[in-house]
């Protein structure tokens, strides 16, 4: 499993205390997540603060259709401008994660910076594009990542992360600065309740279960399987 600086690193930015690369595939797979869903769980720098208040606008509009009226967050009613730009920041971080690591593991240039084969080779690109994205700065330590492929496409995984997914989110914090605050009614779900947080974490959960689900198969989950059988993927 992840040492404890390894899951902070993964979830805020800061030092390391051990090669990610060298984990067991679930532990990996832990560190990969951490960052593939925005850094929110403790905030991240740059980022988890962003990436938080876009899971709970969501939040906000589960709970609106489920008491079947129009959702509000912090007082200003979230309409379908604000939930189309939140979908469309946490949809394009998503798309950058897995859009890239799925041209590198599909073009030779991608494949000759993997240090070992089969799933764990493939959980060392998702890492390097989960990092990238997430504006986190560690590494797998596995890959050789200083060749022109992936100087390039690490630099629009970390362009689409911090522009494309940030864009998105201005554009809904600008649009409910300029509506009237509203006072709280029966149907309001108050954000400081055990409900809320509930939700809340489900929605990450579920959204980022969806997303990533396949690719962690793919990668962390195949290596432990096979691991469990004897079946090893170490370095040339």
């Amino acid at each position: 499993m992840p040492r404890p600086l390894a899951t902070v690193t993964t979830d805020a930015g800061g030092a390391v205390d051990a090669m990610h690369d060298s984990f067991l595939p679930l532990g990996g797979m832990v560190l990969i997540a951490n960052m593939a869903l925005g850094e929110v769980t403790f905030g991240g720098v740059g980022s988890g603060l962003y990436g938080m208040l876009g899971f709970a606008i969501v939040a906000m509009f589960v709970s609106g259709l489920m008491v079947g009226r129009t959702p509000e967050y912090l007082g200003k009613k979230l309409e379908a401008r604000e939930v189309k730009m939140t979908m469309l920041a946490l949809l394009s971080y998503s798309l950058s994660i897995l859009g890239w690591t799925a041209l590198a593991a599909a073009v030779p240039q991608g494949l000759a910076g993997i240090a070992n084969s089969g799933p764990h080779g493939f959980s060392e690109i998702l890492y390097a594009f989960a990092s990238a994205t997430g504006n986190n700065g560690s590494s797998f330590a596995g890959l050789s990542t200083n060749t022109v492929f992936y100087n390039m496409s690490l630099v629009g995984a970390m362009l689409m992360g911090r522009f494309i997914y940030v864009i998105p989110l201005l554009v809904v914090a600008g649009s409910l600065a300029q509506k009237k605050r509203i006072a709280p009614s029966a149907g309001s779900v108050p954000t400081h309740s055990p409900q809320f947080v509930g939700l809340m974490v489900g929605v990450v959960l579920i959204m980022g279960g969806l997303a990533y689900f396949p690719a962690m198969s793919l990668g962390p989950v195949t290596e432990q399987v096979a691991m469990n059988r004897g079946t090893y993927y170490p370095a040339p």
